[in-house]
Order: C-alpha cells, then structure tokens, then sequence
C-alpha cells in the first residue's frame, strides 16, 4: 500500500489530467479498449456523485482511485517515430473482475455516471478480461430486447444477433475496472468509416485470442497490471496520430512525469547507462530509440514518420 503522500499525488495527478481537455484516457485490455477524450470547447458536467471523472454529451469517465494504484509512465519507441502514456496499475492481486465468457444480462446500471442513465439496462459482452468488463448499456426497449437474445452465448458466435445490428443499434458502450469505468455515447462507427478522436471503443477479435493484458511493448513492473491509462498530448501528434510541428513544451511536461512515476532503471538506460539485469533487452532498445528520436527532435531536426505511427 503507498504512503499517504503518494496517495495525495497520484490524486493530483489524475485531477491535474481531466482538468485538461488535450489529455486522453483509456481502460481497457489488449484488444479492448474504451477511450474519453473532450474538447476544449465541449460543455461537460461534474458527476452527481463522489467519484473522479465529468461528462460530456459523447462520453463519461467515472474513477474511484484506491491506495494500491500505482501510475507507470512510459515511451515505447518503433522505427521512425515514438508514443508515450502513463499505465494506471493495479496489483496482480487487486485487478480481477468478473471474467464473464457469454453475454450476460447485469440489470439497472446503478453506478452509471450520469443519473439518467442509471435505469438502463446493463450487459457484459462476455469477452473474459481479467481486469476489465466491456459492456453494452441500452434504454431502447427493441435494444433491450435484441441484446437479451444474444445472452448465454458468445458475442463472435456466428448465431448472435448482437453482432450484425451493433452498429445500427449504437447502445452506450460501458468499461469497467476496478479504478472506475469509460462509457462512450457516441454512435459506432460504421464499415470504413474512422473512430472520432473523442470518445470511442475498439475490440478487436483476433488481438484478444493472445490472451495478454497489455502489449509486449509495454514495460509495466511485474506483479501489476494495466487497467487504464492516462494520455498527455504528445509533442509531434495531434488528437489523431497526424504529424505536427515539434512542440518543447509537450516534451517536457512528459519528461517531468517519467521523472516522477517511470521506471528508473529505464530512463537509466535512456540516459546512455548499461541496463540493469532486471531490464528486457526489448524494453532496453526501445528507451534508446527514444532517446535517439527524442534528440533528433530537440535538435530541430526533422523525423520521417514511422510505419507503426499513431495516436499518442
């Protein structure tokens, strides 16, 4: 359990964070994600209860921080280009939630973030996440009655009619982990159309058989797990991934949060220091490329786009 003081700055780091409309968050697992993002001009509203978080008309986030919650900052650097997040942790121990393998009905939604949405109906899609449940919320009575007859099976069963009216029905979309949840509002994007760049979800079928709780690039410490996570906006990216000029400013916001809560053994090795034994020699390279791309930046001097290049 951390100290009292940390408990009070990982608080004022999370207050710090949705007080800033250029900061995304996430929750979720490899292969299902939620996402909250506002704009700077976006009405919102506080939460009718205690909790961390605001609404929008698109989306909400609701967090209810224990003193086990750890913040990892991190880079992950790749050919050409580099991202960057801090990993809200939880302990091995303190992160399970249900594990549900079929869609299963919950009932009234009664931690719904916005009052309203509190007598709409709950359902977990059934993905068997360790630490998160992705689920469908609807008011609609037809949409109601369309996910009650998907319960007790597989949401990729070829037989479940969630699936193909999904996207026409567009119920809210509700992530939850022990550190609170994401719903999105917003409808479903549609065949070769783009998610927007505030609030959305992806889950993807074949990233989720590899059964990970985050990608192999991301250097979380052993004996926690990734639940959500915490978005700066980055110094070359805009909201969608899209190349921008440089900005110093962005980059050293970031620098003083992997100062604070990144691996130090890490920004060892990105300081030009042999790693540490403790360190994967996969995690080792990708700190160098940072500091190698970071460098080039800071010099003025131009990055050609990478091939796994993204949102931040």
């Amino acid at each position: 359990m951390q100290p009292d003081s940390n408990v009070s700055e990982v608080a004022a780091l999370l207050h710090s964070a949705l007080a800033d409309p250029d900061t995304a968050w996430s929750l979720g697992s490899f292969g299902a994600i939620a996402v909250f993002r506002r704009e700077a001009d976006e009405p919102m509203r506080a939460l009718p209860d205690a909790r961390m978080g605001l609404a929008t008309e698109r989306g909400a986030i609701a967090l209810t921080p224990g003193a086990d919650l750890r913040p990892v900052a991190y880079e992950t650097g790749f050919s050409g280009g580099y991202n960057h997040a801090v990993a809200l942790c939880l302990p091995d121990a303190a992160c399970t939630m249900s594990g549900r393998t079929r869609v299963t009905e919950l009932g009234p939604d009664r931690d719904a973030a916005r009052e309203e949405d509190r007598e709409a109906i709950l359902f977990d899609l059934g993905l068997g996440l360790r630490a998160v449940d992705a689920c469908l919320r609807a008011h609609d009575p037809e949409v109601v009655a369309c996910l009650r007859a998907g319960t007790g099976r597989s949401l990729f069963a070829a037989d479940n009619p969630i699936g193909p009216h999904l996207v026409a029905m567009s119920p809210h979309r509700v992530f939850q982990a022990r550190i609170g949840r994401i719903e999105v509002y917003a409808p479903i994007p549609g065949p070769g159309e783009t998610s927007p760049a505030g609030p959305h979800t992806h889950v993807l079928p074949q990233v989720l058989r590899a059964g990970r709780t985050h990608a192999a690039t991301t250097p979380i410490p052993d004996g926690f797990v990734p639940c959500a996570g915490l978005h700066p906006p980055h110094p070359y990216k805009d909201a969608m991934g899209r190349r921008i000029a440089f900005v110093p400013a962005r980059h050293a916001a970031f620098q003083a949060l992997l100062e604070r809560w990144g691996d130090p053994d890490l920004l060892a090795v990105k300081r030009g220091r042999a790693p540490s034994p403790r360190v994967s020699r996969r995690h080792a390279g990708s700190a160098r490329r940072v500091a190698a791309l970071q460098a080039q930046l800071l010099r003025g001097e131009c990055v050609a786009p990478g091939e796994a290049d993204g949102p931040a």
